[in-house]
C-alpha cells in the first residue's frame, strides 16, 4: 500500500516544451526521447522521490499518440511510474470538442478524482494517503490542484464544484462524469503541497490567492528543500539535486543558497531542514570524492543563517478558501490567448 503519492505533470513541469505554434507542437510530437529535454534537477528529483518509496502518478495533457516517446523518455531517465495518464485529444478532436483540446479543468480533474477513488477502492492506498502535486505555470495547475485538495478535505462542496465545472464551460457529460466520480472519493484533507515550477516566470504572488500550500518554484533545488522539510526527502537527495545543477547546469554555492534564501524570504520553509546537509555532505566526503564538493560547502556553510530568517517568515497553512467560481474565468492563461 502507498505512503505517499507524488503526481506530475510532464510539459513545463518535468520537460523543458515548447508549443506556443501549430509548428512547435509538430516538432514537439515528433522528437525522438533522446532529443527531449529535462528541466535542470528534474529527473534527480524524480528518481530521489522515487528512492524513498513514494508512488508516481503522471498526469499529462500531452496526447495519447506521445506515449511510446514519453515513456522512453522517462525510462532513458531512469524514472519508474505507477500511472501514467494522457489526453485524449485526438478523440475530442474526431467529436469536434475543440474547447477540449485546451482545457485543463474539465481534462484533470476528472483524472484525479478517479485515480484517487480507484486507488482507494483497490487498496493500493489508504484513504489518508499524502499527496504532493507538481505543475507548472503554463496552463491552470495552480488552480485545479487546489480545487481538487479543496475538495477532498471537504472545504468545497458538490454544489460548488457543480458550479465551477458549469460556468468553467465544461462540457455536459464530463460535468456529469465528474461529480458522479466526485461522490465516490472519500473526503480527508491529504494533499500536502502543491508544487508549481514557474516555467513562464509567473511573479511568485500571482499564486498567494491559493494559499501556502501552493509553493511556486524556480529550480528543482527548491523543490528539493521543501519535500525535506515535508518528510519526502532526505538530505542525501537535497545533495544529489544540487550536484546535478553545479555539474550540468552551471550553478555555483551562492546560487545553491539564494535558491533556499528566495524561498524562505517567500515564508515556505520552516528552517527545520538544514541541519542534516552538512553531516550528510561530510558522509559522503568520508566515502571518497565528492563531485562539486567546493559548492556544495558554500551552500551547506550559508543556509543555517538563511533558516534562521526562514523560522521568522514562515507561514502557517490557513483555511480560507479561494473563490473558485470566480478565478474559473482567468485560471487557465493558455486558454485566453
Amino acid at each position: 500500500m502507498a505512503t505517499h503519492i507524488a503526481r506530475w505533470d510532464l510539459d513545463k513541469t518535468y520537460l523543458r516544451t515548447d508549443f506556443e505554434t501549430l509548428r512547435d507542437l509538430v516538432k514537439t510530437a515528433l522528437e525522438r526521447a533522446d532529443q527531449k529535454r529535462t528541466n535542470p534537477g528534474a529527473s534527480t528529483l524524480l528518481r530521489e522521490i522515487v528512492r524513498s518509496g513514494i508512488s508516481v502518478h503522471i498526469l499529462s495533457g500531452s496526447p495519447e499518440q506521445m506515449r511510446r516517446r514519453l515513456e522512453d523518455k522517462l525510462r532513458l531517465d531512469g524514472i519508474t511510474w505507477d500511472s501514467f495518464t494522457l489526453k485524449p485529444n485526438l478523440q475530442n478532436l474526431l467529436r469536434l470538442r475543440f474547447r477540449a483540446v485546451r482545457d485543463q479543468l474539465g481534462y484533470k480533474l476528472p483524472a484525479l478524482l478517479r485515480s484517487r477513488a480507484t486507488a482507494v477502492e483497490s487498496g493500493e492506498e489508504g484513504p489518508a494517503c499524502g499527496e504532493t502535486l507538481f505543475g507548472d505555470d503554463a496552463e491552470a495547475d495552480a488552480y485545479v490542484y487546489s480545487l481538487y485538495a479543496d475538495f477532498l478535505a471537504g472545504r468545497v462542496g458538490e454544489d460548488l464544484l457543480l458550479k465551477v465545472l458549469e460556468r468553467g464551460r465544461v462540457y455536459e457529460d464530463v460535468v456529469a462524469e465528474t461529480m458522479d466520480m466526485a461522490r465516490t472519493v472519500h473526503h480527508a484533507d491529504v494533499v500536502e503541497r502543491i508544487l508549481i515550477h514557474l516555467e513562464q516566470q509567473t511573479p511568485p504572488d500571482d499564486f498567494r490567492t491559493y494559499g501556502p500550500r501552493v509553493v511556486p518554484f524556480y529550480n528543482y533545488l527548491q523543490a528539493a528543500f521543501v519535500l525535506q522539510e515535508d518528510g519526502r526527502l532526505g538530505a542525501d537527495g537535497v545533495l544529489r539535486v544540487a550536484v546535478e545543477l553545479v555539474t550540468e547546469h552551471r550553478f555555483d554555492g551562492d546560487a545553491l543558497a539564494r535558491s533556499y534564501l528566495d524561498l524562505a524570504r517567500r515564508g515556505h520553509l520552516r528552517g527545520s531542514g538544514v541541519v542534516t546537509l552538512a553531516p550528510a555532505l561530510a558522509a559522503w566526503h568520508e566515502q571518497g570524492n565528492v563531485p562539486a564538493s567546493a559548492e556544495l560547502a558554500v551552500m551547506t556553510a550559508r543556509l543555517p543563517t538563511m533558516a534562521e530568517g526562514a523560522r521568522a517568515r514562515w507561514r502557517e497553512r490557513d483555511q480560507t478558501l479561494p473563490d473558485y467560481v470566480e478565478l474559473v474565468d482567468a485560471h487557465n492563461p493558455r486558454r485566453r490567448r
